[in-house]
């Protein structure tokens, strides 16, 4: 199997094994199937963290809203006595204003955090340092995953609103978000290779040969955008190693300069009349007192 280091921007994402034989258009999709996962877990993951510390989204019309303001417009949020979580409510005020402050108890609470951690772990980039691959397959686990805790805590379910429900739903809408930027719509996917784009049509074969071993560093990102970046020529672990013997290399140069040993003055090649009693044969005489007769 072909080893593929999947890279956005300068970043490894993931590791992803196929063979060469694969079609590319049918490998972009395979590939931005998986990174727009990973995008939707972690997206998940953050509201999570939220729901767990505050409750439930408001409705959209009472988010940011005073509890003064919510009182003299009449407002009232439909939702909350349907969605109380498991084992009671515990008020924590939202700050911000997006959730109604109605959180879980401790023991709800950390059923979210550690499915919250397990999840992030399993499409942690440290995989890639692993050597440990990422499939589709791991990407529906781990939102199984989190979407049975979300009803272990919840089991009356979210408000249709709540963008956790959303996610899971696939009727997330992230137009005008952060988040929106990162995403690879369908069919706007394109492999680098090489400082190459990899034309549709082809097959993987066309571009690195036919050795299933092969190992390459392939970069995935929108189509439109231009070339990425070319591949540094020292990674970072050498780039770390170089600045390593630089900083060694500056710190003996400075105590040489401290030292204050003077004795290479008395060397012949410290000596500023050297070359002129070279001229003058005068170099290597000896003195010695004559004999008397």
């Amino acid at each position: 199997m072909v080893r593929l280091n999947v890279k956005h921007g300068e970043q490894s994402q993931f590791l992803y094994e196929t063979t060469t034989t694969i079609e590319l258009e049918t490998l972009v999709e395979k590939l931005s199937s998986i990174y727009n996962g990973r995008l939707k877990i972690e997206r998940i993951c953050s509201e999570m963290e939220c729901l767990a510390s505050h409750g439930i989204l408001l409705p959209p019309n009472m988010q940011g809203l005073t509890d003064e303001q919510i009182l003299e417009l009449k407002l009232k949020d439909e939702w909350a006595d349907k969605c109380i979580p498991s084992g009671g409510a515990v008020f924590c005020k939202d700050d911000i204003g997006r959730r109604n402050g109605q959180a879980p108890n401790a023991k709800m609470a950390e059923v979210l955090t550690k499915t919250i951690a397990e999840a992030k772990a399993n499409i942690s980039k440290k995989h890639v340092d692993a050597n440990i691959v990422m499939t589709k397959e791991i990407i529906k686990d781990t939102l199984d995953l989190l979407r049975g805790a979300v009803t272990i805590v919840y089991p009356m379910g979210l408000p249709p609103h709540d963008p956790i429900k959303m996610e899971f739903d696939n009727e997330e809408d992230l137009t005008g978000t952060q988040a929106s930027l990162s995403v690879i719509p369908e069919g706007q996917g394109t492999l680098w290779w090489a400082a190459k784009e990899m034309q549709t049509g082809k097959k993987l074969s066309d571009y690195v040969g036919k050795n299933e071993k092969t190992k390459i560093v392939i970069k995935l990102q929108k189509r439109g955008t231009g070339p990425p970046g070319r591949e540094p020529v020292v990674n970072e672990e050498e780039k770390k190693q170089m600045m390593l013997q630089a900083y060694r290399r500056q710190e003996e140069l400075k105590k040489l300069e401290n030292v204050e040993d003077d004795r290479h003055l008395d060397s012949q090649w410290a000596d500023n009349n050297m070359l002129k009693r070279q001229f003058q044969g005068l170099n290597n005489i000896s003195w010695r007192p004559g004999k008397r007769f």
